[in-house]
């Protein structure tokens, strides 16, 4: 099989899963609402999810969503600057816009296949800037490294400061599913948890034997490099500026979640906290491998702003403007931007190295 073979069918497979999740998420919101319709006593022909979504993007404050872009732009000067400090110690010295376009490319490429972005941004700024693709993908995996560090303490913020309201949450869908006699959340937590112990027992025990398999070198393999990636972070110059765009990045991304929460008029008398909840679940929807986090996005953030009160019907809504403004809207403006003008901006480059220290 061909690589341009491969890639398509990796493309239409993620489509197909991000899509379906998201199907199946308008399909339980779209009852949802039809159900509401009926018992308001309104004609369910003119009660279409869809319907609704349209007429929502038509309440939204742009003006407080091209103030959540310009925080996206922020937190990639940040991205790329921070990416350029992990560079400096391989003496190179990549050029602002490489870097930021390359960042770009990678966006636009996550939405085709998801992951395909860092590898994609590595292949970028090597090519332009005559750097070993190799080490370049080491600079990346510490980045995302760094990022995955960033919104444990993200998710663990937002459930230290909600703990009642989730634990109210979580007990009362405990108590209604028991009442119609769905499994109990416990039992499924209980049981992924002895799957995983012996997973984790049974690999310790017979790991000689696994030593000779392939696929298990290559994992073993993985989780060094990503040791070895975090112990890079140590020959950074100026740790105290890497730790403070780290910082922007984060506090941009929080931003975006504040402002188009407060564009939408159902969700915009929601609180700091709400939005701290929502944008830890929509990060973890993103993380999840769909297109851009198509699906798994909307699933977890409709469920954070259900602890606020909010309709399920608003709260698809509401994932649609965030997910639509930024994951799609902007990475797909930007990137198509860095496609054509990356091999312009590189005619007559010449490229630049780190003083050797």
């Amino acid at each position: 099989m061909n690589n341009r073979l491969r890639s398509l069918l990796q493309f239409l497979v993620f489509l197909a899963i991000g899509a379906g999740i998201l199907y199946l998420v308008y399909a339980q919101q779209n009852a949802a609402y039809q159900e509401e319709c009926r018992l308001k006593g309104l004609p369910l022909e003119s009660c279409h999810l869809w319907k609704k979504v349209l007429s929502d993007f038509g309440q939204v404050n742009y003006g407080l969503i091209l103030l959540s872009l310009a925080a996206f732009a922020v937190s990639n000067v940040s991205r790329t600057l921070r990416w350029r400090q992990l560079i400096e110690p391989l003496n190179y010295r990549p050029r602002f816009l490489n870097g930021f376009l390359s960042i770009m490319l990678g966006y636009f490429a996550n939405l085709g296949i998801p992951r395909m972005g860092e590898v994609v941004r590595a292949a970028t700024l090597a090519r332009y800037e005559k750097i070993p693709a190799e080490k370049i993908m080491g600079t990346v995996v510490v980045d995302r490294i760094v990022d995955a560090l960033c919104l444990g303490v993200v998710m663990g913020l937002a459930f230290l400061f909600e703990f009642d309201r989730l634990w109210d949450f979580i007990q009362t869908h405990r108590s209604t599913a028991e009442e119609t006699g769905a499994s109990p959340w416990g039992w499924w937590l209980g049981g992924v948890g002895v799957l995983v112990a012996g997973g984790l027992l049974l690999t310790y025990r017979h790991r000689a034997r696994l030593n000779g398999w392939a696929p298990f070198r290559k994992v073993v393999a993985i989780l060094r490099g990503f040791l070895e990636g975090l112990k890079t972070v140590r020959r950074v110059k100026r740790p105290g500026l890497f730790i403070a765009h780290s910082l922007n990045i984060w506090l941009m991304y929080f931003l975006m979640t504040w402002l188009g929460l407060h564009a939408f008029p159902p969700t915009a008398h929601l609180g700091a906290l709400a939005a701290l909840t929502v944008f830890a679940a929509g990060g973890l929807g993103i993380v999840i491998p769909a297109p851009g986090g198509m699906g798994s996005y909307h699933f977890l953030v409709i469920g954070a702003l259900a602890l606020y009160g909010i309709p399920g019907d608003d709260g698809f809504s509401s994932a649609n403007i965030l997910f639509f403004s930024v994951n799609i809207g902007a990475n797909i403006f930007l990137g198509l931007v860095a496609l054509l003008f990356l091999p312009l901006y590189n005619k007559t480059y010449t490229h630049n190295r780190a003083p050797s220290r």
